[in-house]
């Protein structure tokens, strides 16, 4: 229920305030996910392909948690995304563009929210691949080098700011102009409405990981970092 209550942009009391007054009749599955979602709601917005099947990154990550994670919860934010835009100035954008335009609003909130958590939902699998992880070589291996003295480092700030993410959030390697940062964000939040360009994530919401991790959190993201990580994909998104 508190995910629902946050990808629509709600407090606890205006929730409990629409339950009471009948206006919040949401038919809720037993993974907390709005079982009607939006009616499947069709509109400008798709769920993108998974790059490798469902299994592709076990053990580290279960078939059975890609199968909750992307086809319940990312199609979620896909399915009220279209269903919140739908006859809005947001119909017509691209998905970065709503992003900015309803972090910069304050009436948008449940259109944010659903339209981040759509991007960094895709963002964090591409971001992964079987057989990743470990120290990178090329120029990201360079950077992570010069930026934060060794990988090591930046291994012991990345694995301590998802660990330092109270709640749900996600964990960031990202670019402030020329230097490479490590950056935490809460809920929906994403780096580039702070002027940063993320080239990598982990999402630390429980989903993420609860099935095959339980409360193990910090598990799940060292296994993630050494060997699911997809330093090609990191390398890519470097600023030209």
């Amino acid at each position: 229920m508190e995910e629902w209550i946050i990808a629509n942009g709600l407090t606890r009391r205006q929730f409990l305030k629409a339950s009471l007054t009948g206006t919040a009749v949401v038919a809720f599955s037993s993974m907390g996910i709005p079982a009607d979602v939006s009616a499947q709601a069709k509109g400008p917005f798709e769920l993108p392909p998974l790059p490798y099947a469902e299994d592709a990154l076990a053990p580290v990550i279960s078939a059975r948690t890609i199968r909750f994670h992307y086809g319940k919860h990312h199609r979620a934010y896909v399915d009220n995304l279209n269903g919140l835009v739908k006859n809005t100035p947001c119909e017509k954008m691209g998905l970065e563009a709503v992003i900015r335009a309803s972090a910069a609003n304050p009436g948008q909130t449940a259109i944010f929210n659903n339209a981040a958590q759509v991007w960094n939902h895709t963002f964090y699998w591409n971001g992964m691949k079987p057989g990743g992880g470990g120290k990178p070589s090329g120029e990201i291996g360079k950077r992570i080098e010069k930026d934060f003295g060794s990988f090591e480092n930046f291994r012991k700030e990345f694995v301590g700011a998802a660990l330092g993410q109270f709640g749900s959030g996600w964990a960031w390697l990202a670019t402030d102009g020329r230097s490479l940062k490590v950056v935490k964000t809460l809920n929906a939040e994403n780096p580039m409405t702070q002027g940063l360009k993320p080239l990598l994530t982990i999402d630390v919401w429980e989903h993420a990981y609860y099935l095959d991790y339980q409360n193990r959190r910090k598990d799940f993201v060292e296994a993630s970092l050494d060997r699911l990580v997809n330093w090609d994909f990191a390398e890519k998104n470097l600023p030209g």
